[in-house]
């Protein structure tokens, strides 16, 4: 598989930059996220990147552990416990956690990849694949400077590929981007959407497009 180390680099350096300036009334703000605050999202990213932490150093010695140690419920009740803190301790829990889950990926080696791990029930090649997501969608989701127009081409057909399911079924999905860019996915009714191939994948994605998607939009399906 295509090393995308780099990326994950990247997109956790673009989330610190993003962070900086925020103050304590800027972290209690809404996101893009329904009913979730800036500092639900922060504490999400750190809680994830903990949890995918575990995931890579397990797998790495052969174990598989629970991604979230009592399940989803014990999962949003750590966002709901870690929102309210202050922008200073929110964005410190942040960089120790992305920066400890970097050193950890950074340990796979070129025959580690296959290794099973329980997020997902994939392995860690998906488990890079899953962080690469996290951290760009969600810097997006804090509702600040970053926008889709950030994401790159490769990002966004990655994207577009692990969201297929999204699709109804009966529909002919045909996403077509200014850049010349088509992608498709489903059979049945043809539904042709238009725009820049970032408006095209925040749509698909759930996310409010920076530029306008032309075309009948179908009501999609929840996330994978």
């Amino acid at each position: 598989m295509r090393d995308i180390r780099p990326e994950i680099r990247a997109a956790s350096q673009r989330l610190d930059d993003t962070l900086t300036t925020v103050d304590d009334a800027v972290v209690r703000a809404p996101s893009g996220l329904l009913g979730w605050s800036r500092g639900h999202v922060i504490t999400h990213i750190a809680n994830f990147a903990e949890a995918m932490t575990r995931q890579v150093e397990e797998a790495l010695q052969g174990r598989l552990v629970e991604v979230y140690d009592g399940g989803r419920p014990a999962r949003d009740a750590a966002i709901e416990a870690g929102a309210g803190r202050s922008a200073a301790e929110l964005k410190a829990h942040l960089r120790e956690a992305t920066a400890t889950l970097l050193a950890a990926w950074d340990q796979v080696g070129p025959d580690d990849w296959e290794r099973p791990i329980l997020h997902r029930n994939s392995n860690l090649a998906a488990g890079i694949h899953a962080t690469w997501r996290e951290l760009t969608v969600h810097t997006v989701d804090l509702n600040l400077a970053p926008t889709a127009d950030d994401w790159s081409p490769d990002f966004c057909l990655h994207l577009l590929d692990f969201l297929r399911p999204r699709t109804p079924e009966g529909i002919h999905l045909i996403l077509r981007a200014t850049d010349g860019t088509t992608w498709e996915t489903g059979t049945g009714e043809p539904r042709v959407l238009t725009g820049n191939l970032t408006d095209l994948t925040a749509w698909y994605a759930g996310r409010t497009p920076p530029g306008p998607v032309t075309g009948p939009t179908p009501d999609l399906l929840s996330w994978p």
